[in-house]
Parts: C-alpha cells; structure tokens; sequence
C-alpha cells in the first residue's frame, strides 16, 4: 500500500517515515499545488497525507486506488468531503493537537492589542519613548472578552482568559457551557450579543457555516474600543469590512493568524493599519506540537492498514 504526502512544508518528514515504515507501508513526499500536480504524481496512491493541495472531486475520481485522506492540522476545507464520502474514501484529520498553543497564540495577541505592545515596541524604536502615544489603555481584568466557538480551543483560551479576571462570555450552537465539565464561568449568548457586549472578540470556531460571519453590519454592531482575534480559519472576518473598520475607527484594532489568501503578501491593504497584528498561520506551532500532529497522523494510517479503529474520522462511511 502506498502512502504519497501531496505536500508539506515542514523540515522533515523523519517522524511519519519511522512509523509508517515500520508498519511495512512505503511513503513518498511531493509538493503538489494544483489538481494536475496531484493527478499526475499521485495517481498510485492508495493514501495521501495533505497539507494544502486542493483534493477535490476531480482529483479523486482520477486516483483510482485512493481509500484515505489524512489531513496536517484540524480543518478539512481544501478537501471535499462530500465527494469523498460518494466515493468511498476515508477522511481523517488531527484535531487535538497544538491545542495549547492556538489557545496561548490567542492570548497572546489580546495581551499585545490590548497593551498596545507592538503598536509601542514600533513607535519607541522609530519615534520616540512617550507611554501618551498609547492612550488608552483597558484594565485587562475589567474586559468582557468574547467567545466564537466553545471547542477544545475555544474552551482552552476560555479558561486562560478567566484567570485574568476577565468576564467570560462564549457563543456555539452546538455547545453550552456546564457545570460538568468545568465552563460554567462562561455565560452563553446569541452571536448579535457578543459582538455588542464584547471589548475582545476570538474566534475559534469552523469556516463551515460561518464564513463573513465578521462582516461590514457585524464591525458597526461593536465596540468602538472592541478588538478582534481571528486564529481560526480564513474567511470568517471578511477582509474588506475589516479593512474599512480599521481605516473608519470602527473597532480599535484587530490581530490575524490566518487570512482568506495565504500567503499574505507585503503590501497587503490590510498591512498598512498600525492597529493590525498580522503572524503567518503559526498558532498552532511548537515543537511539541509538530512532533504530536505527525505522530497522530502517521498513527492514523497504521491504524487504517491494520483495520483497527479509527481514531480520527471526518466522514462517515458505513
């Protein structure tokens, strides 16, 4: 059976080689980009470990032999599922690792926007030391700080924030907060409350069903002191709306960890607003984190092979 990685860029691959090996699989690695990148070097695979080449419909009715789609990372969306689901072939993905480290990134860049720490740190290395370029700054402990999506992450940045004293609110459809497993501190609201009652906004849920759900109506409904944290996925914010409420003071600033086209590229309208934050989708990175997400994923495929459970499924098969 044999077990292509369409694309990766991480520094090595000694990880899934090891335990994929060892299970008696071959593994070969590519960097594919496109549909015709895929279907013409992966055509003999029987299971494909993705990054972000685009597996869509017509990639996998021309991979004759494929059965599994293991995705690096959490969100599935450059894959199509329901295709994958008519054709028989297994999705997978990681969802539980790097959960610290998405939750800490998200802190972190409510503590650098709301302490104005690079706005600061740039203004004091090319102008001048004066704390009055900052003013004003929020008390930290006094914010209302919003929650878009209560998952594993979501949950995790909950409880951070709530120990700075913060007040905790949370929007999920799928999720309340309870007693039972510790989130009662979080007070579910509807969506339109949160973005009226929050000072930080974060959002941690899927792009499926709530993309633009940050659009030009939602930027006018917050906050003018509000900011806005998005190490989700691209396309829940729409940029445009973003852009004109940063340019229109509409919000005091916003931090992005993912973006609708990435790379984003120097020079980007959204770049030049000195109350943006912008980092290349690194939050889900630590070493601990690369080495548990490959791990996992080789893990899945040897568990695929070997007919065992799987611990991972996207899709529904059977």
């Amino acid at each position: 059976m044999k077990v292509f990685i369409t694309d990766c860029d991480h520094k090595d691959i000694d990880i899934e080689k090891e335990i994929i090996n060892s299970a008696g699989l071959e593994l070969k690695l590519l960097q594919c980009r496109t549909e015709e990148d895929l279907i013409s070097q992966c055509k003999d695979a029987d299971i494909l470990i993705n990054q972000y080449a685009p597996i869509t419909e017509v990639v996998m009715k021309s991979l004759p032999n494929l059965k599994l789609v293991v995705r690096y990372g959490v969100g599935v969306n450059n894959i199509d599922v329901e295709a994958a689901t008519k054709l028989g072939i297994q999705v997978c993905n990681v969802p539980d690792y790097g959960i610290n480290e998405v939750a800490d990134h998200a802190l972190a860049l409510m503590l650098s926007l709301v302490r104005k720490v690079v706005l600061m740190n740039n203004y004091t290395k090319s102008s001048k030391w004066d704390y009055k370029r900052s003013i004003p700054i929020r008390r930290i402990s006094e914010l209302v700080v919003g929650v878009v999506g209560l998952g594993r992450i979501g949950r995790n940045f909950a409880r951070k924030a709530s120990a700075l004293g913060c007040k905790i609110i949370g929007y999920d459809p799928y999720y309340k907060p309870n007693r039972e497993d510790g989130t009662d501190f979080i007070t579910p609201v509807s969506i339109e409350e949160l973005i009226k009652e929050a000072d930080v906004i974060s959002i941690h849920c899927p792009l499926e069903g709530a993309r633009n759900l940050f659009d030009e109506e939602a930027f006018k409904k917050m906050k003018k002191t509000a900011f806005i944290i998005n190490v989700a996925r691209g396309g829940i914010i729409n940029e445009a709306a973003l852009d004109k409420a940063l340019e229109e003071g509409e919000i005091a600033g916003a931090a992005l960890d993912c973006v609708e086209s990435e790379p984003m590229e120097p020079g980007a309208p959204l770049l030049r607003h000195e109350n943006l934050i912008c980092t290349p989708h690194m939050a889900w990175y630590s070493e601990e984190a690369s080495y548990e997400l490959k791990r996992k994923v080789a893990e899945e495929i040897v568990r695929f092979y070997k007919k065992e459970g799987l611990r991972y499924p996207v899709n529904k098969l059977y």
